[in-house]
C-alpha cells in the first residue's frame, strides 16, 4: 500500500482513538462555564477539578492523604465538595450555596464519622475564610475557623484550627495540587 495513503488512514484513526478524551475534556470545560451562582463566583477556579494534598506534619510513616473534588451543583445555586482521606478511612460531603435570608455563603458538611458542621464562608485578600460550629460527637472539637488559598502556582493551601469551647485545640495544614487521576473513595 502507499505510504501517503497509510498515513492518511493513520490520520483518520487518531480522532477515534481521542474521542473519550475529548469529549472528557469538554465536559469538564462545559461544567465550568455553566452559569453559577453570583454569590459562589469565587469557587469557580476549583470547580470540576480533583485535588490531592497530603497533610503537613502528620505521621511520617502513616501520611494522611486527602482527595477532594468540587463540582457545581443544583444547577449552579450550590458547590459539591467530596473528599475521602486514606482511601475512604474517613470522608464527608459539603455543600455550599448563597442563602438569602441572611446573606451569606453557608454550607454544611456530613461527614463519615458522623458528626456534621454548619458554617459560613466570605472572601478575604483572596482567601475563602470559613467559620463553622461542629454538631455530634467530633472528639469534642465545637468549632473550626480555615482558610483556603488557590495560590499562584495553581496549588491550593487550607488551613484549619480547631476549638473546643472557644479554644484552640490543635489544626491542620494541607497544600493539594490538582491531580486529575486521584478518587475520592468510600467504603
Amino acid at each position: 500500500m502507499d505510504s501517503d495513503i497509510v498515513s492518511v488512514m493513520n490520520i483518520m484513526k487518531t480522532p477515534i482513538l481521542l474521542l473519550p478524551t475529548l469529549l472528557a475534556a469538554l465536559t469538564v470545560h462545559a461544567a465550568e462555564t455553566l452559569p453559577l451562582d453570583e454569590h459562589l463566583e469565587p469557587l469557580r477556579p476549583l470547580l470540576g477539578k480533583t485535588w490531592r494534598g497530603e497533610f503537613k506534619n502528620w505521621k511520617p510513616d502513616k501520611p494522611a492523604i486527602d482527595v477532594a473534588h468540587w463540582e457545581r451543583a443544583l444547577n449552579g445555586k450550590a458547590v459539591r465538595v467530596i473528599h475521602s482521606i486514606n482511601n475512604g478511612s474517613y470522608g464527608g460531603e459539603s455543600i455550599i450555596r448563597w442563602d438569602k435570608d441572611s446573606k451569606q455563603v453557608v454550607y454544611h458538611y456530613f461527614t463519615t464519622a458522623g458528626f456534621m458542621t454548619s458554617g459560613t464562608m466570605t472572601v478575604a485578600d483572596g482567601k475563602l475564610v470559613g467559620f463553622e460550629k461542629v454538631s455530634g460527637d467530633a472528639n469534642g472539637v465545637t468549632e473550626v475557623r480555615s482558610t483556603t488559598e488557590l495560590r499562584p502556582d495553581g496549588s491550593m493551601l487550607t488551613k484549619a484550627e480547631y476549638l473546643k469551647n472557644g479554644q484552640p485545640a490543635g489544626g491542620r495544614e494541607t497544600l493539594y495540587k490538582e491531580d486529575p487521576k486521584a478518587e475520592v473513595k468510600f467504603k
